[in-house]
């Protein structure tokens, strides 16, 4: 496993999206619920459009939006980015 895997699990995931989506709405991570759908927070599209911003920097390669709408918690985003981590570290190490 690289280390890019270790470092964003789907733990490392959750705990960052929810501290940016508690940032960008202006509460505390606390009120955040991972089971939660994302539009239950009110996020709009300008706000989602940061948060995938910020998400592509801090994983590493470009966030489709459509992700949104097939994997609409927390939980389950985290865990197909996680997964996508994985895979984008297995093709690296087939080169």
């Amino acid at each position: 496993m690289s280390q890019m895997t270790k470092l964003n699990s789907a733990g490392d995931i959750e705990h960052w999206l929810v501290n940016n989506i508690a940032f960008i709405l202006g509460v505390n991570p606390e009120e955040i619920d991972i089971k939660q759908p994302l539009d239950s927070y009110g996020l709009d599209s300008q706000q989602a459009m940061i948060l995938a911003s910020k998400a592509e920097k801090f994983l590493g390669f470009k966030l489709s939006m459509m992700y949104l709408w097939y994997y609409p918690t927390i939980q389950q985003l985290a865990q197909r980015l996680a997964q996508e981590l994985e895979n984008s570290s297995s093709e690296i190490l087939q080169i």
